[in-house]
């Protein structure tokens, strides 16, 4: 999952960038309006966490205008203003949730994971593809009942292609949405980490199928039908 912080105070940026990367987000950072909805409308997010005063154009601004695009992606509001007129405006702006300023990590985070879920049809957050099984909010990867232990970007890696069953994800595709763009990324870093995960997910279960799989000249894909 990538996710977009645009806070124009780089202590509270930062913070939330090195909270949420311990969590196995990517997450980019932008210290103003301008800059910070370019980047929204360049890279595709998950997410984006908008501080509602920015020098430039303000977080109000920079919803509406991505709403005024039909740009979907949930957008989180952080902000000192606690007056309920101030959360009214920013949840007509387009918000879908509001977070007043000082907070908790764990409520942010709690937050996030919240708005992650709400695309989804179901109301059992556990992602599964055949006898794999990932819960995204307790870290736990199984298959066949039995635990695997992933590292932090593993799991990003693998939660990324479990949401996106039996479609082909070029490298570009998981670049952009497990490593943040100031990430050093060489030309067989995701063809690595597919690597890691095929010796944890499919190598350990000889009798079960393959259930990653690579599409010869354009990327990869899990599924429970291998061909």
């Amino acid at each position: 999952m990538r996710l977009l912080v645009i806070e124009d105070d780089h202590k509270i940026a930062n913070a939330i960038k090195k909270g949420l990367n311990q969590e196995s987000y990517a997450v980019d950072v932008s210290f103003d309006g301008k800059d910070g909805l370019a980047t929204a409308l360049t890279i595709d997010y998950d997410l984006i966490i908008i501080d509602r005063m920015l020098p430039g154009v303000d977080g109000i601004k920079v919803c509406q205008a991505l709403r005024d695009k039909k740009y979907n992606t949930p957008i989180l509001f952080l902000t000192a203003k606690d007056k309920i007129s101030d959360r009214v405006e920013g949840l007509n702006a387009g918000a879908d949730d509001y977070l007043i300023k000082p907070f908790a990590f764990e409520e942010l985070l709690a937050r996030v994971r919240a708005l992650l879920r709400r695309p989804s049809k179901t109301d059992d957050t556990v992602l599964q593809i055949a006898d794999l099984t990932l819960d995204p909010a307790r870290f736990v990867v199984k298959r066949k009942n039995k635990d695997i232990k992933l590292s932090s970007k593993e799991f990003a890696l693998l939660e990324y292609i479990m949401r996106n069953p039996d479609r082909i994800l070029t490298k570009d595709n998981i670049i952009a949405h497990v490593w943040d763009y100031d990430a050093d990324i060489l030309p067989n870093t995701v063809e690595v980490y597919i690597g890691y995960l095929r010796n944890k997910i499919d190598r350990p279960f000889p009798k079960e199928p393959n259930l990653i799989q690579t599409s010869r000249g354009f990327g990869y894909k899990i599924t429970e039908a291998p061909e």
